[in-house]
């Protein structure tokens, strides 16, 4: 009998959960092809040739339905094969010094480091965002498969992973929005799907819209500087301030807890032509 091929385990892993990101998903896997041994992509059901770019650059692509980030990457996590894990979404890409310290990082035969954050530079319609709600950030990205996992949030879930962490050199640059009008959709969207979060708390309402928008736009161009990054930081603190208010408005108008066990009807999601009225109505 000959010898038996010991069976191949990829170094790293990259996951990703899209859905229509062909504007930007080349991109993305064109920076991180070089240094991953192996590409997870899941797809909520892209209309456009999203599937086709990843599987171009040999991703192993999966359509599913959508359950929510925190769930949707959960899923996408599950099917990683690789030691280290390199959490990544279709709008970001890694600039050449993070891909070498990423590279540096994992083959190290000494390190004891479970997870690794890394730094964040946001851009707005393509322009560098520098100070402001949007600046400043670091997300833990590249970790151990086995020792983090995703939060089930529905939006804005991070990762939570055991201790020991570090910070990588390098930038992940967030595309966060190409156009105005991606802004503005986006700026709905996420505001619809945090709505649900505090009206389950029993939160929101018109004067609690007032109110938080108000500070988020404060904190946005006075207390962390936007206004230093002029028009752009103008653009990205009212953008802010306006998905906050969105978020409370509508939080306010969906039913409480006690309200649906009283009237089933109410328990009915929010229909598309609701969410019409209801976004003309705030815009």
């Amino acid at each position: 009998m000959g010898n038996k091929v010991p069976e191949y385990t990829p170094k790293l892993s990259a996951i990703l959960i899209v859905q229509d990101e062909a504007h930007c998903l080349q991109q993305c896997l064109r920076s991180i092809a070089p240094i991953v041994d192996e590409i997870i992509v899941l797809d909520a059901g892209s209309r456009d040739d999203t599937v086709s770019i990843a599987r171009s650059f040999g991703a192993k692509v999966e359509v599913t339905d959508w359950p929510g980030f925190g769930p949707q990457k959960n899923r996408a996590l599950a099917r990683a094969q690789g030691e280290w894990v390199l959490a990544i979404d279709a709008d970001e890409h890694v600039t050449p010094e993070l891909a070498a310290s990423i590279r540096a990082a994992i083959e190290s035969p000494i390190a004891t480091v479970n997870g690794y954050f890394i730094a964040f530079l946001a851009t707005w319609c393509g322009k560098p965002v520098r100070f402001g709600d949007w600046a400043g950030k670091r997300h833990l990205r590249l970790f151990r498969r086995g020792h983090a996992q995703f939060t089930d949030d529905p939006v804005h879930e991070r990762v939570t992973c055991e201790s020991p962490t570090a910070t990588l050199n390098g930038l992940m640059i967030h595309h966060t929005v190409a156009s105005e009008a991606e802004a503005n959709e986006k700026c709905h969207r996420y505001a619809e799907i945090g709505a649900r979060t505090l009206s389950a708390r029993g939160r929101g309402g018109t004067v609690s819209a007032l109110l938080h928008s108000a500070w988020t736009l404060l904190r946005g161009l006075i207390i962390k500087g936007g206004i230093l990054d002029g028009t752009v930081g103008w653009q990205v603190a009212l953008v802010c301030a306006k998905g906050t208010w969105l978020r409370y408005r509508i939080a306010g108008q969906r039913p409480t807890a006690h309200q649906r066990i009283k009237s089933p009807r109410a328990a009915a999601p929010v229909g598309e032509t609701h969410a019409r009225k209801l976004r003309q109505a705030v815009d």
